[in-house]
């Protein structure tokens, strides 16, 4: 799990590191790949999903990304869970979490470059980018929570079901332990 989003930090990270090297400190802000569909567009987002901005900015974006990645990592180490599916799901949230988390702490902002460039219009007199320019930190995100989704029988339910295992082997041996030899006719001292 932990080598999954470490090689995902890296990764985003470098990407970042080769679009700000490439397209930013060149003055080249766009480039397409796919025709319209997909292309580099190097922009910086100060704030969260959507480059929607919270009050504090930086500080309280950089706070809120810390509680939440020692919130999910905390979760992670305490929890009885140790399948693929759960593993899997969780490195790549952390990762990306981490990965977005090194921008805001660093530059106040993070890097955004992979354009999915599906529609732009209008819609009502409101302009509309169905699809925001994003990195692979935002991806790794989307994919963790996605397949926690997709496997979601095999990462909760088997937990619940764990725990509850758990605690009517608790009350088996509660009840065992409270007997008396007197009560139980089959005991081996009669």
């Amino acid at each position: 799990m932990i080598l999954i989003a470490l090689f995902l930090i890296g990764l985003d990270q470098v990407t970042k590191y080769l679009a700000k090297v490439y397209m930013f400190e060149k003055g080249i802000f766009q480039i397409p790949l796919l025709g319209d569909w997909f292309k580099f567009t190097y922009v910086e987002n100060p704030g969260i999903a959507f480059g929607v901005e919270l009050p504090g900015g930086r500080i309280t974006i950089s706070i809120f990304s810390i509680i939440a990645v020692a919130a999910i990592t905390w979760y992670i180490f305490h929890s009885f869970k140790n399948t693929w599916p759960y593993k899997f799901s969780f490195s790549f949230v952390i990762g990306g979490a981490i990965g977005n988390l090194i921008d805001r702490v660093l530059y106040g902002r993070v890097i955004d470059f992979a354009h999915l460039d599906l529609y732009n219009g209008t819609i009502g007199g409101y302009y509309l980018s169905l699809w925001p320019v994003f990195n692979i930190a935002d991806a790794a995100i989307s994919i963790g929570v996605v397949s926690s989704l997709i496997f979601y029988k095999q990462i909760f339910e088997e937990q619940s079901l764990v725990h509850s295992t758990m605690g009517e082997l608790e009350q088996l041996s509660n009840k065992e332990t409270t007997q008396s030899p007197e009560s139980n006719p089959q005991s081996p001292h009669e």
